[in-house]
């Protein structure tokens, strides 16, 4: 990797910290939510494009998202300097177990070099789906309405392709519980 894209991870990266700070500061009671309206039973654009992608899983094999669509989905975005981040993925680990004989999945998606995310990875053993996105995850992010570009960043979307609840800052799952059971 060469300076100038280390310049710009770490630019990028100091702004989605700042925002999450911020976040995390203005938010007390949970993350900010929002509830998206049916869209008469047709998948929402940010998830055809999210299904449209298709990146390298944490060791480095190339997956197509496009395996997760007709499921029900948590998508978190997340990176291994976001500190929330970092903090909440051993319960959101947990929870993607419990949730999985409830065919429910989850999946995280990070916004970090694949190097970062391989070695975060290996260390805290994650067990569901964790991608390397990149820088372009944020694009991602913005398609669900995270404009402040903010992190953690969780998108519940439903079998049908629609998303139901987007939460801005650290999961609570009683909460996020509470979605799903409405799925």
């Amino acid at each position: 990797m060469n300076k100038k894209n280390l310049l710009g991870y770490a630019v990028v990266a100091s702004a989605f910290g700042i925002f999450g700070a911020l976040a995390g500061h203005f938010q007390n009671d949970g993350p900010i939510t929002t509830a998206y309206a049916d869209t008469g039973g047709k998948p929402h654009t940010a998830t055809t494009h999210l299904f449209g992608q298709s990146f390298n899983d944490s060791t480095g094999k190339q997956q197509a998202l496009s395996q997760w669509q007709g499921k029900p989905l948590v998508v978190n975005f997340w990176a291994p300097w976001c500190a929330p981040c970092v903090r909440e993925m051993p319960e959101l680990d947990a929870f993607a177990k419990e949730m999985k004989a409830k065919h429910i999945n989850v999946i995280g998606i990070g916004i970090d070099s694949p190097s970062n995310i391989a070695q975060f990875a290996g260390k805290l053993k994650i067990s569901y789906p964790l991608y390397v996105a990149g820088m372009g995850g944020t694009d991602l992010a913005r398609d669900f309405g995270n404009e402040a570009g903010g992190l953690p960043f969780t998108v519940l979307i439903g079998a049908d392709g629609q998303v139901k609840k987007t939460y801005l800052g650290t999961l609570k799952f009683d909460q996020l519980r509470t979605d799903l059971a409405k799925l």
